[in-house]
């Protein structure tokens, strides 16, 4: 939580409307001060004044090309509570300026690309645009050629989507979820691996002898679990010595509203709760931590956890 003076400091910072016009056009795009000038038809000394006072506070990130420094929002670097502050801002304000700079600014990024190389114009910032066949699918069906993996257990399997990537580099796949709609549906997607199997079953209590499984996964489905520390306990216990155990779920958070309609029944967990539900298990972690945040409002943060069985 923020003190008093300093939240009375934050709302001042965003008090001003050029300084939330900059943050609102450099959210969605890297921008020089030329471009920003150019965009806002404001004097250049007035545009690096404030971008100056955004940066020093920490909310912009700047990266040299050349003779150019392109802006962008630190959202890495952004507290949190700042960042509720600044997410209210962008969604709640609906102003005729901030369309017209959003329309000059899209017109410029345009004219920008058709006067580059395509690699040159996204330079740094790759990630964020597509070009033919570079999806992140095809990325990661890409990066699985390095895999060896072994027996694999997707707990909480869904419709066997992750399954479907992992089958042609693992010895076996085995699929379990609750639901047998679900695990029907995998069946039919993975109908020609052979190498992949099927459980309706629940996590909280698995059907398997100890030390099973060479991987353990569990992607997106202690948010789902009644009791999560009961469902990484029985990961473990069916994980290999030397094997490992891969977590990805949601950082705390209070957007029950937008979770309830996925019938979550946590919300969320800190790195500290996880980890502790990891080691109590006897793991080791690799890594616990968030591993990005969604561009989509309302901004969820990711949490991953590797961890291995000594």
């Amino acid at each position: 939580m923020l003190a008093l003076d300093s939240t009375v400091n934050w709302l001042h910072l965003f008090g001003d409307p050029t300084r939330v016009r900059l943050m609102a056009l450099v959210a969605s795009e890297e921008l020089t001060v030329a471009e920003l000038t150019a965009i806002t038809e404001l004097q250049q000394p007035r545009v690096s004044t404030h971008l100056g006072k955004l940066r020093e506070a920490g909310l912009l990130r700047d990266r040299k090309v050349g003779a150019s420094t392109f802006y962008a929002v630190n959202e890495a670097a952004m507290p949190r509570e700042v960042r509720a502050i600044w997410d209210l801002l962008r969604s709640e304000i609906q102003d005729a300026v901030l369309d017209s700079d959003k329309k000059r600014c899209q017109g410029l990024v345009k004219a920008r690309e058709k006067a580059t190389a395509w690699p040159d114009a996204v330079a740094g910032q790759m990630e964020r645009y597509y070009s033919p066949g570079r999806t992140w699918e095809a990325t990661a069906r890409g990066i699985l050629g390095f895999a060896h993996l072994g027996d694999v257990l997707d707990g909480g399997s869904g419709d066997g989507t992750i399954a479907q990537l992992l089958a042609p580099r693992a010895r076996s796949v085995t699929c379990v979820d609750r639901s047998e709609r679900v695990i029907d549906a995998a069946r039919a997607r993975l109908a020609r691996e052979k190498n992949v199997s099927f459980v309706v079953g629940d996590m909280h209590e698995l059907a398997f002898e100890a030390e099973r499984f060479d991987q353990v996964l569990l992607f997106n489905m202690l948010t789902y679990a009644h009791t999560p520390s009961r469902v990484v306990a029985e990961a473990a216990r069916v994980l290999r010595r030397g094997g490992n155990l891969v977590i990805i779920t949601l950082d705390a958070h209070h957007n029950e509203d937008v979770t309830e309609a996925y019938q979550h029944v946590n919300s969320g967990f800190t790195a500290a709760v996880l980890k502790k539900m990891i080691v109590k298990c006897g793991l080791e972690i690799e890594y616990c931590g968030v591993s990005h945040r969604e561009r989509r409002a309302p901004h969820f943060e990711v949490l991953n956890a590797f961890a291995r069985k000594p």
